[in-house]
């Protein structure tokens, strides 16, 4: 049975052999200071350069660095779910490779989760050490859009700096692009206790970041993609039904309308158009259709939902 640690860190890369050294006596200078029992999982996703020979070079001879290889790039959610996978210490910590998280802010965040009883403790860049215009800005918008969708008030959510309980990262499951979101998959497993703490940001010492703009557009459809399937993932006619059915009424009464319109004209002998000429005849007629659709499409939906094995998967706090 493998030992239980005081502390799991881990932290995913791409291309970053230069800074690993230095990273890693950075983080055991503190770790070992407080005397922590500890462990570094390194998770190389995919490098080209010399990453992983690095990492080997650092693990040789010491048990409490570890390393998992990918064959080829798959992304930073695929690195911390094999990352959380493999840890063992009762607090996880994780931290980017590129020497702009500091391993200093690691005690203060430990100790909020042990002594504090919080569950997720994510870092918060006040003082952020990139181009304003390319990155702040859009950080800042991205972040409120963030908090107004979850309602979890975090400035920084797609901080890398972040620290769990155990139980925590051992019941959410990370995938695709939802390293963004711990935070809210933790708050939809019933881990409610989340807050932050400032912590201090660098300037990237080597190499160059691996994101550009469009992880933003990418992390707020993400977002939505997320917050959809936490709403209605198990009652999908919830959704597609009532907007269906909303949509189907709109267009029978615009129906009944355009109908009705016409009997009083001819009754009183005035001029009418033909209902065919009327452009409320068709969208009435868009709107009867798409309300079919999305009600089917929510039956649909429904009888998957029924179908699937993890339609009664519940996180158990604890039995008596």
């Amino acid at each position: 049975m493998a030992e239980t640690k005081d502390l799991s860190i881990i932290i995913p890369l791409l291309n970053e052999a230069e800074s690993l050294p230095e990273l890693l006596a950075w983080i055991r200078s503190v770790v070992e200071r407080e005397g922590y029992a500890y462990e570094v999982i390194f998770v190389d996703d995919g490098s080209t350069d010399a990453s992983w020979e690095t990492i080997r070079s650092l693990a040789d001879g010491d048990d409490r660095i570890r390393g998992i290889s990918f064959r080829r790039n798959y992304g930073k959610s695929a690195a911390l779910y094999h990352g959380f996978a493999a840890a063992q210490g009762n607090v996880v910590v994780t931290m980017d490779a590129d020497l702009q998280d500091s391993p200093e802010e690691i005690p203060q965040m430990y100790k909020m989760i042990t002594e504090e009883g919080w569950d997720v403790v994510s870092g918060w860049k006040q003082h952020r050490q990139d181009n304003r215009l390319t990155k702040n800005l859009p950080s800042k918008l991205y972040n409120a859009a963030a908090r107004r969708i979850t309602g979890i008030r975090l400035h920084d959510m797609n901080c890398g700096l972040k620290a769990y309980r155990k139980e925590v990262v051992k019941n959410i499951e990370v995938y695709g692009e939802m390293h963004r979101y711990i935070p809210y998959l933790a708050k939809n497993a019933g881990f409610g206790k989340i807050t932050e703490k400032p912590v201090h940001h660098q300037k990237r010492k080597y190499g160059q970041s691996k994101f550009g703009l469009e992880r933003f557009v990418n992390g707020f459809l993400d977002l939505l993609s997320l917050w959809f399937l936490s709403t209605f993932g198990k009652k999908p006619m919830h959704f597609f039904g009532f907007t269906g059915i909303l949509m189907f009424l709109a267009g029978f009464v615009m129906t009944v309308w355009i109908i009705a319109a016409k009997l009083i004209h001819q009754s009183h002998g005035a001029a009418y158009r033909a209902v065919t000429d009327q452009p409320l005849f068709y969208l009435a007629l868009v709107a009867l259709v798409l309300g079919v659709l999305l009600f089917l499409a929510g039956f649909l939906g429904e009888m998957i939902a029924r179908s699937s094995a993890d339609r009664n998967r519940y996180n158990i706090k604890e039995t008596l």
